[in-house]
C-alpha cells in the first residue's frame, strides 16, 4: 500500500500541478494577501501577525509559493518548502517573472531539513495543513519555531470533510462519521482533517496556545465557482477555516 506522502506527491507531480500552474501567475500578481478558495482579504480576517517585517518564515507545502511571495513583499524572509518538483519549478519561474528571490526547498513538511528554533512564523495554506498528517507536521512546526513564534494554517473545514462525496464534491448530507475521522482517501490523494476538539488538543500538546479560529464564509457574489464546493454551499456552511496559534515560551 502506498503511504499518504507518496500518494500525494504523485498526485501533485502527475496532474494536479498542471491544473494549478495557470493559477500561479494570478496568485503571485496579487498585491495583498487573499486567503483560500474565496479570496478572503487579509484585512477581513487578520490571519497574519500585525507586522511580519523582518520575520523568518517557513511555508510548509508552499506549492507555487505565492504565500511566500506575499510575505516577501511585506518585508519577511520566507523559505518555501514543498514535496513536488513540478510545483517548485513553477515557483522558480514565478520568482524570475516577478523579480522576487527566496529559498525553495524540496522536502516533506513532516520532516523538514532545518534546525530547531529557526523561524518566527510557520504558515500553510492548503499545503501541509491538508496533505500532511497533523500529528506529524504540527509538532514539526513547533520544533522549527522560536519561543513565541506564530503558526497560521488554512485547511478544509471538518464539515466539508464530513459532507464530501467520494468524488470530492460537497453534499448537503453527512457522508461519513466524525468520530474516528483522521483522513479522507479519495483514491489518488489523501486529505487530513481533524475535528475541532482534537485539533485544539493536538496544538496544545505541541506547545501552542490557540489564538483564533476563523471559519470562512463565501462572499456574495463569489469571484469564481469550484467543482468541489459551490459558493452557495459555502455561504451556508464553512468550507474552509483559518487557525492561528502561538508557541508558548
Amino acid at each position: 500500500m502506498i503511504d499518504h506522502t507518496e500518494l500525494n506527491r504523485r498526485h501533485w507531480e502527475d496532474h494536479a500541478s498542471a491544473a494549478h500552474g495557470p493559477l500561479a501567475r494570478e496568485h503571485w500578481a496579487r498585491r495583498e494577501p487573499c486567503w483560500g478558495l474565496w479570496a478572503t482579504p487579509e484585512a477581513q480576517v487578520s490571519a497574519l501577525p500585525a507586522d511580519v517585517s523582518g520575520m523568518d518564515v517557513i511555508e510548509l507545502g508552499c506549492g507555487t509559493a505565492y504565500v511566500s511571495a506575499w510575505l516577501a513583499r511585506l518585508g519577511a524572509r520566507p523559505v518555501g518548502l514543498d514535496i513536488s518538483a513540478n510545483q517548485l519549478a513553477t515557483a522558480r519561474a514565478m520568482q524570475v517573472e516577478f523579480g522576487l528571490d527566496f529559498p525553495l526547498l524540496r522536502a516533506d513538511a513532516e520532516h523538514v531539513p532545518c534546525d530547531d528554533g529557526t523561524f518566527d512564523l510557520a504558515i500553510s495554506e492548503y499545503g501541509a495543513s491538508l496533505w500532511c498528517d497533523p500529528h506529524r507536521w504540527i509538532p514539526e512546526a513547533a520544533r522549527l519555531l522560536r519561543p513565541g513564534g506564530h503558526l497560521v494554517f488554512l485547511r478544509r473545514s471538518p464539515l466539508f470533510a464530513l459532507c464530501a462525496r467520494t468524488d470530492e464534491t460537497a453534499s448537503t448530507s453527512l457522508q461519513r462519521p466524525q468520530f474516528g475521522l483522521r483522513h479522507v482517501d479519495y483514491g489518488t490523494s489523501a486529505e487530513f482533517t481533524l475535528g475541532h476538539g482534537e485539533t485544539v488538543r493536538l496544538l496544545r500538546s505541541a506547545g501552542f496556545t490557540v489564538e483564533d479560529l476563523i471559519e470562512i464564509q463565501a462572499p456574495e457574489p463569489a469571484h469564481r465557482e469550484y467543482a468541489e464546493v459551490s459558493s452557495s454551499w459555502a455561504r451556508q456552511w464553512p468550507s474552509e477555516e483559518i487557525w492561528k496559534a502561538r508557541l508558548t515560551g
